[in-house]
């Protein structure tokens, strides 16, 4: 066997061998992509679908939700391509205003949708009023009342040991008004406390929903959530003010709902029955989201922030708008020292024939070197 058989018989086997290597590998890869949709597919079915009960699937909440997380006073929707703010308007008085009253508020509301430039939704919600607090409140007030009482029976037994007969009088005329107050804020806050144990006290509260999605800003699948999030939510807040400003004309006062509230609208939304009984008030006495932090809320930066470069932005448009109306205050000035030369030049010219031609050119030249003082307005 020459050389040359040897060298093709080695380049055989050496063919031979890197075939086998690239199906290797190719098989390799399929194996462990197979692994990989394995087990995204048992994840997504341990997440859909849970273990039965009584013969049923129990499914998912997320699959009953139709809003992916509440974050910085907005709702997240559909992967991160949709965000909400939600504002909620007060009512005002319509029936019990005047003819011309009610024709304000109606011309108010008409120009708030002529500025619209953005899609809206109306959301009116009933809900129980919880008149919880209130009746802390006036229970906290009426013990303020009680130790102010007990201030004043304090100073008159002084003004007795010093016999200030003046003080004193003045003192138990004080202390007489504060019990009848006392008297009235108990009376007050058992009755409300009375009207509390009452379900069937509705209250109606209208909110007004504003949407922006994401792909309106010009974002990418490569952009990251943080930054995704923060352009929404500067596009939503500057969409929330203007609507807020267009609301003042229809003497509707409006307000941004803050992640805390949006819960609490979604809970009750979600809960329609169930939420009087487990309120979500009481949840969060509850302390489940016990985390704390003594530092400043970020959103209120961002809020804060945003309000700055709009109060600057808005004070250099005014600067150049100034500016550039000065051109014409000089505008006029140059009119009026042209008309007030005109003016003067005629009257000099009904004078010609009681004047030499000396001292009428002198005039006349006067006139056209003339400097009009400009008027300063105090």
């Amino acid at each position: 066997m020459n050389i040359v058989s040897v060298l093709q018989i080695i380049l055989a086997v050496l063919v031979f061998i890197i075939f086998g290597l690239i199906a290797a590998y190719f098989l390799i890869i399929y194996m462990n992509n197979k692994r990989e949709e394995e087990k995204e597919e048992e994840e997504t079915a341990s997440s859909e679908k849970l273990k039965d009960f009584n013969g049923m699937p129990r499914e998912s909440i997320y699959k009953f939700m139709e809003f992916d997380e509440v974050k910085d006073n907005m709702i997240i929707r559909k992967n991160r391509t949709q965000y909400i703010m939600i504002l909620q308007c007060s009512g005002v008085n319509y029936d019990l205003m005047s003819e011309e009253e009610k024709i304000a508020v109606e011309e108010g509301f008409v120009q708030f949708l002529n500025t619209l430039r953005f899609p809206i939704q109306l959301y009116v919600q009933t809900r129980s009023l919880n008149l919880r607090d209130i009746v802390d409140e006036y229970k906290a007030k009426v013990s303020e009342m009680a130790q102010d009482i007990e201030k004043v029976n304090t100073r008159i037994q002084s003004a007795k040991e010093t016999k200030n007969e003046r003080l004193q009088q003045k003192l138990e005329f004080e202390k007489r008004r504060k019990e009848r107050v006392l008297d009235y804020g108990m009376d007050i806050a058992e009755y409300v406390a009375r009207m509390s144990l009452n379900k069937n006290v509705l209250q109606q509260r209208t909110y007004l929903i504003l949407s922006y999605f994401a792909a309106e800003s010009g974002v990418t699948q490569d952009t990251p959530p943080e930054e995704v999030d923060a352009i929404c939510f500067s596009e939503l807040y500057t969409r929330a003010q203007t609507a807020m400003r267009s609301l003042q004309a229809s003497e509707v006062s409006s307000r941004i709902l803050n992640s805390e509230e949006i819960a609490e609208l979604l809970y009750i939304a979600y809960n329609r029955d169930d939420s009087e009984i487990l309120q979500f008030s009481k949840a969060l006495d509850s302390q489940y989201d016990a985390l704390y932090s003594s530092g400043k809320d970020v959103l209120e930066k961002k809020q804060a922030k945003l309000d700055e470069e709009i109060n600057a932005a808005a004070i250099d448009l005014a600067t150049d708008s100034i500016v550039r109306a000065d051109k014409y205050k000089q505008i006029e000035d140059m009119k009026k020292e042209q008309k007030i030369k005109e003016r003067a030049n005629d009257l000099i010219d009904q004078y010609k024939d009681q004047l030499d031609n000396v001292t009428y050119e002198g005039a006349k030249e006067e006139v056209r070197k003339a400097k009009i003082a400009k008027e300063e307005n105090n």
